[in-house]
């Protein structure tokens, strides 16, 4: 509570008030962390009573130092102008004076007004301005204008301020229709720098679609348009229904009160709802984990679904005032559509108010009406209030209309406008009814960075990627996929597999088995045969089965393929589902797809097309395979007059696994490259960028030794790049040759040139050095990796055909981690054959092809656990 007497007494003395002020505010602060975290005040409240707080202080000191009869006034602007005012909001004021002339005289007490607000802590700024000035500033930024919308006089003179509201009012600058279209455009552009969407890993409470901002925004075409003085005006002009009133002040102050918390958490002014943050928050707020999500997911899932509906809220008014604002009058009549809609201008709307309760299943016919239309920008502010207020129409009984289910698929089958129908299906609360289950994935969130989208989001983001394979635009973009896409027999299929695929999270047990039982009687029930329903279940059942075979899987070894494709069966089914993981892959995080990933499905899929081709029962042989290699790579050395007996000397000393897992083209091109170099040039390291491996390819040719993969790791981690797949081969002369395929921090393969030969000399220079030990990796562990609790976990299996153990390790991204795995592999004498390189987020999944130093499997518990222990001393130290 603001303790009056003790301000009254600070400013009455004659001492200086910084630091009875600097006690009144700490006094304040605590006993607001009391209320707050004990919930005993409403969050309105304290943002008011701040505000009110910092009313009194500001008050008292212009009046201690400034002429009460000069013609001047304090303003509050922005959010403190509103009369809000959180922990750590900053201050912002506007003196107004009434001529330039005061500048001079005004400015040694203005500094010693501002002075003391700085000395007791206040985040202050602030302008100092003539009436002529604020019109001069208003009418060239609509910032400003915004400011003195929202602006309140705090003391000093109330002509000086009635004068510059009528200065800057609608009739002189900025009218209705400028302001709108200004803030709508300010809100768009806002908005793309968040993606366009609510559900970023790190949303911004404030700036971010459906924070606070949009219901500012709300506000301040309600006061320059509408003359209003609280949202709730709004309601008097038909804008808003009461409940519409109430949904939007319940968000409101359920943001208020994680801004509140974060801004007491942090003690600045950041309105980031970072990783650093999100865990502490939950705990902070009350939450707690249930069956099946963490504490914070459970947090992060109320905040999403609550700037879900503040969005819902402000495209529906922005669509009213565009209306009133800047089509008044101009939407002409109505074009008739059928009995139940008809066009006005761009928009659609119902033809009379009780339509959904005459025809309940318009509900779902307006969706593909605007699919059909495409000329129409958007749905009436009217109709789009009479969906939402009906959609408790869509029960069970409407569920298994045939006339709603009919409406639904065509939807799914129309050549245009499918992710656009579902996303306002989404917004409009429609999908989450017709489809109940989808409720439960709307605004969930997984703690982790790999999943950077909400469930419900990622989702539709699925959809769309699918979409864009189907328009010519985008052809070229992914080719194979482009044309598999319209080799489909049924497009819809794949859409509802892609709606169905993830329906089943937060629910406990496995999501993909969950999902196929729930897409399966989905498609029963919209009255598809059994077979297409079957393969829509297959496709949820199965849609991780392939990114984790291309990215866990030796995919080069035929017998990988072959067990893949016994699964697949068919090449319908393998169509299906390879256009379902890209689409799936790419939707889950766009920042970690990269052209490798893409490459490794693209291979998966050409190999068990060729399988499914051959058929299951003739199954390539690993010996046919390598003699098709080696022929065609020896085609081409010939041909390049490179002697046989030096390329037979050579293959001599590789191992049969080399060939396995290298392409004609990279054998003949290394074998080349080793032929040319004399051995006492060696190192030999080159670089080439590699179009269908996706990245770039760094080879290196060199005598073997203990730690030449820790030494060649760390070396490329301090260049940062990214290693994505590295293939080692120890000779049977002494000899290693290793191939590394890196990308760059963004996903870029490496360019040619000034990068690539920096890359070349500090690998050169660091394998030339003595030693067995090799340097630290100093780059730092990155910030949105901190927050994430992982074990790390070490799995080992045998493939006895191949002679080999493989090694799983799954841990916490990190600098140097595959040059501390290098060490231990030194330290315990084990061969490194091959290795699959994955990052989730902020977790690795890297696959390790091992032996001893004979070649062969690992076999020895002890051993294994030797090295188990190893690798994890090694990412300690």
């Amino acid at each position: 509570m603001i303790d009056f007497a003790s301000l009254n007494q600070a400013f009455a003395e004659d001492g200086s008030p910084i630091q009875p002020c600097k006690v009144i505010l700490k006094h304040y602060k605590e006993g607001v962390e009391e209320r707050f975290s004990t919930g005993q005040t409403p969050i309105s409240k304290l943002v008011a009573e701040r505000a009110q707080l910092i009313d009194e202080i500001l008050v008292r000191a212009w009046n201690r130092y400034l002429d009460i009869s000069i013609e001047a006034c304090l303003v509050a602007v922005g959010g403190y102008g509103r009369g809000e005012l959180h922990p750590a909001s900053d201050i912002d004021l506007l003196v107004l004076l009434d001529h330039e002339d005061l500048f001079e005289s005004f400015k040694d007490p203005l500094t010693q007004f501002l002075t003391l607000l700085w000395d007791i802590g206040l985040d202050v700024g602030h302008s100092v301005r003539t009436i002529d000035d604020c019109v001069r500033e208003a009418d060239q930024d609509i910032t400003v204008m915004t400011n003195l919308i929202e602006s309140r006089r705090l003391v000093g003179s109330a002509r000086l301020f009635s004068e510059m509201l009528e200065a800057t009012g609608p009739g002189r600058m900025w009218n209705s229709h400028d302001f709108f279209e200004a803030k709508w455009n300010e809100q768009r552009v806002r908005h793309a720098k968040h993606d366009d969407t609510i559900s970023n890993l790190e949303p911004n409470i404030k700036e971010s679609p459906g924070g606070l901002r949009d219901i500012h925004m709300i506000g301040w075409v309600a006061k320059r348009h509408f003359k209003t003085k609280s949202l709730h005006d709004l309601v008097e002009h038909a804008f808003l229904t009461e409940a519409e009133y109430h949904t939007l002040i319940e968000g409101q102050e359920h943001l208020w009160r994680v801004r509140f918390a974060l801004h007491l958490l942090t003690g600045r002014h950041d309105d980031r709802l970072l990783f650093d943050h999100q865990r502490t928050l939950a705990s902070y707020l009350g939450y707690d984990a249930d069956h099946a999500n963490m504490a914070v997911e459970c947090f992060m899932r109320d905040y999403y679904r609550t700037v879900m509906e503040l969005s819902r809220l402000n495209e529906m008014l922005l669509q009213h005032f565009q209306e009133d604002i800047l089509f008044k009058g101009e939407l002409g009549e109505p074009v008739s559509i059928n009995k139940r809609f008809q066009k006005r201008g761009y928009f659609l709307e119902v033809t009379h108010k009780n339509i959904f309760k005459k025809y309940p299943t318009s509900l779902l016919e307006l969706f593909l009406i605007m699919q059909e239309n495409p000329e129409l920008r958007g749905v009436r502010a009217s109709t789009i209030r009479l969906v939402r207020n009906h959609t408790y129409l869509i029960d069970e009984k409407f569920r298994q209309d045939i006339r709603a289910q009919s409406l639904f698929m065509e939807i799914l089958r129309q050549p245009f406008g499918i992710t656009s129908a579902l996303r306002r299906m989404n917004i409009y609360g429609i999908l989450a009814v017709y489809i109940p289950i989808f409720e439960n994935i709307v605004g969930r969130m997984q703690y982790d960075l790999f999943h950077v989208y909400t469930v419900d989001e990622h989702t539709l983001m699925v959809v769309r990627n699918l979409r864009r394979l189907t328009t010519e635009k985008y052809a070229e973009e992914y080719p194979l996929c482009s044309q598999l896409m319209s080799t489909l027999p049924k497009e819809e299929l794949i859409y509802l597999a892609a709606i169905f695929h993830d329906i089943a999270k937060g629910r406990g047990g496995n999501h993909s088995e969950l999902g196929a039982i729930d897409a399966y009687d989905f498609c029963r029930l919209h009255h598809l045969s059994e077979y297409d329903s079957h393969l829509v279940g297959w496709l949820v059942r199965n849609h991780l089965v392939m990114s984790m075979t291309a990215q866990r899987k030796d995919i080069t070894d035929p017998e990988v393929v072959q067990e893949f494709a016994s699964l697949v069966g068919d090449l319908n089914r393998l169509t299906y589902l390879y256009l379902l993981t890209f689409a799936d892959s790419r939707a889950t995080n766009p920042a970690a797809w990269n052209s490798w990933k893409d490459s490794l499905l693209r291979d998966l899929f050409n190999a068990t097309h060729r399988a499914l081709i051959r058929g299951l029962e003739n199954p390539l042989a690993q010996d046919e395979l390598i003699e098709e290699k080696k022929s065609a790579a020896l085609y081409q050395l010939t041909l390049q007059s490179i002697p046989d007996e030096a390329i037979s000397d050579l293959w001599a000393t590789f191992t049969k696994e080399y060939f396995l897992t290298h392409s004609p083209n990279a054998i003949q091109r290394h074998t080349k490259a080793i032929i040319d170099t004399p051995k006492s040039a060696l190192p030999l390291i080159q670089m080439r960028q590699t179009e269908k491996r996706g990245g770039s390819e760094v080879l290196i040719y060199c005598l073997d030794r203990d730690n030449l993969f820790a030494v060649t790791t760390m070396l490329l981690d301090q260049l940062a790049l990214s290693i994505v797949n590295a293939r080692v081969m120890s000779t049977s002369d002494g000899h290693s040759l290793n191939s590394y395929l890196v990308l760059e921090q963004d996903g870029s393969p490496v360019e040619i040139g000034q990068r690539s030969g920096e890359i070349i000399d500090t690998l050169s220079d660091g394998l030339r050095l003595e030693g067995t030990q090799p340097f630290k990796v100093t780059r730092r562990i990155p910030r949105k990796n901190k927050h994430f609790d992982h074990e790390t976990f070490i799995y080992f299996t045998q493939e006895p055909k191949l002679q080999r153990t493989t090694m799983r390790l799954v841990t916490l991204d990190r600098p140097g981690l595959l040059s501390n795995v290098g060490q231990a592999f030194a330290e315990c004498k084990i061969r490194l054959k091959h290795s699959k390189i994955t990052t989730l987020g902020a977790q690795v999944e890297d696959i390790f092809f091992i032996t001893d130093r004979d070649n062969q499997p690992i076999l020895d518990e002890e051993r294994l656990n030797c090295l188990k222990n190893a690798v994890i001393e090694k990412m300690l130290e």
